[in-house]
């Protein structure tokens, strides 16, 4: 098949051409470095598919484009879908794909690295000793051990995540409206979200987005959380009402946010914008408390997780060529 890659990286272009050769080269990939939007989908030229990321626009103007083009398939690079119109791709009869999971451990561990640089101020210790400071007032952390982590989430990354804390001695709560048994195999124990918000010293945010998890941190969630809880989002952006955040970092009932993923974050990640003035003030005001560590949607970067996301993009394309259905189709029912 002919596929426009839009959004490529040269990591993107490594990873997908070495899946590519590894089915035999059978498609022809047309790398593009524009996002895709309603002033790029014509790039899509006549390729049968194309191949979108995460921050990538594909709502019903953009996808009445593509078919204009003759595409067929969207095969996303990614797990998240919230930005596509899924309705208007039935309506068009394009098959959207996605990659389901790929190694948990990238973002679980992730996660582990934002909970342990915020505890320990390691981001504020490198920055002070390469000044040649080496004071240790304001870098007091506390022992994970003994301490509850609620884990809003429990599948593949959150049961991940699990393994880990209960490694450093830490009491694991879960919550989810599909618990998984094996969760309390590994000695968690599922409650629900008030009592986890309640009794944890850290709450840990992985679960899809949806129109009820739409701000599920919010003024109310946060008031029932501890004084000085630790909040960790390496899920969707959007799971987080980023000023009630701020208002929660302001008033200290937040002690320590660490983020990898952010609601407006299209305008922001995957970019080199250090020439830049940030025009978005709430991210603006986020990087100003000492207390907040923000990476750019890092965690599911590791070799492991883009050699299985560029090979399961190809499965998808593979399998939609030869068969007309896509190994990891996406249904409207996924929304719900």
């Amino acid at each position: 098949m002919k596929v426009a890659v839009f959004n490529t990286k040269p990591y993107d272009r490594q990873f997908l051409a070495a899946a590519n050769t590894k089915d035999g080269d059978r498609h022809e990939l047309r790398f593009l470095e524009p996002r895709l939007g309603l002033d790029t989908a014509q790039l899509s030229g006549n390729a049968d598919a194309i191949c979108a990321f995460v921050n990538d626009g594909l709502d019903r103007s953009i996808l009445e484009k593509l078919k204009a083009n003759g595409v067929r398939l969207v095969a996303l690079r990614c797990a998240g879908f919230n930005n596509v119109d899924l309705m208007a791709a039935r309506d068009l009869e394009i098959t959207v794909a996605r990659v389901p999971a790929y190694s948990p451990s990238a973002v679980a561990e992730h996660t582990v690295a934002l909970i342990l640089s915020l505890n320990r101020r390691i981001h504020r210790a490198h920055a002070r000793v390469r000044e040649g400071n080496f004071a240790l007032d304001g870098l007091l952390g506390f022992d994970l051990r003994g301490r509850s982590i609620g884990i809003v989430g429990t599948g593949n990354i959150g049961l991940c995540l699990a393994g880990i804390m209960t490694g450093f001695g830490c009491r694991v709560l879960g919550f989810d409206p599909r618990p998984n048994p094996a969760f309390e195999a590994l000695g968690g124990r599922l409650v629900g979200l008030e009592e986890l918000l309640a009794e944890s010293d850290i709450v840990s945010l992985h679960c899809p987005l949806t129109p009820d998890t739409r701000h599920m941190i919010d003024d109310t969630s946060i008031a029932k959380m501890k004084s000085g809880v630790m909040l960790i989002n390496t899920g969707r952006g959007a799971l987080i009402d980023t000023r009630a955040v701020i208002q929660g970092l302001k008033s200290k009932k937040i002690g320590f946010l660490g983020l990898d993923v952010y609601e407006e974050e299209s305008d922001l990640f995957f970019e080199n914008l250090s020439g830049q003035i940030i025009q978005d003030d709430d991210f603006a005001r986020l990087l100003t408390f000492p207390n907040v560590l923000i990476t750019g949607h890092q965690a599911f970067f590791t070799q492991e997780a883009l050699m299985e996301i560029a090979e399961t993009t190809i499965r998808n394309i593979s399998q939609f060529e030869l068969t007309g259905q896509a190994a990891h189709p996406i249904s409207l029912e996924l929304r719900v």
